[in-house]
């Protein structure tokens, strides 16, 4: 498993978004830098909770230079249905490979009501313009996270 590390580069990326169309990390970026965020699945209560926590502070976090990409290994159709029931105003990257969770070293094991078995561990990273990781949040608890990424974001800024 690959294990990233504060203050190294995040790997760059090329896939789809919602729109099946292409993107790279890098164009996703904001002027100060992009928060990158993996999540399991699309239309699950702690995924749509995530989301919409994202999309009710994107305008904070754009304020300060940022913007939002959340990952997950749904197809763009699953994506657009998402962003369409739930109003986001971001865009959601479709990793049906695996290869950009692998990559982030997110698909891992985990249990879930008992069972053990491979999924994305939800986890975001922060990023600099320069694609520079500037903190890692792993095996998030949706609740408090975005307010927990803005007060980062405040303290990296000197705000």
């Amino acid at each position: 498993m690959n294990m990233l590390e504060v203050g190294k580069k995040a790997p760059n990326f090329t896939s789809v978004n919602q729109n099946g169309e292409k993107v790279k990390l890098a164009d996703l970026t904001g002027k100060n830098g992009v928060v990158v965020y993996f999540y399991p699945r699309d239309m699950t209560p702690g995924c749509t909770t995530e989301a919409c926590d994202f999309r009710d502070n994107f305008a904070r976090l754009k304020k300060f230079g940022y913007n939002v990409v959340g990952i997950s290994k749904d197809n763009p159709k699953s994506h657009t249905k998402f962003i369409e029931k739930q109003e986001l105003n971001f865009d959601l990257i479709s990793d049906e490979s695996g290869e950009i969770c692998e990559a982030y070293g997110v698909w891992r094991e985990k249990v879930f009501m008992g069972r053990k078995g491979l999924g994305i561990v939800r986890s975001t990273f922060l990023l600099d313009s320069s694609l520079k990781i500037k903190k890692i949040y792993d095996s998030v608890k949706v609740k408090g996270h975005v307010e927990e990424i803005i007060k980062d974001i405040q303290e990296i800024q000197g705000k």
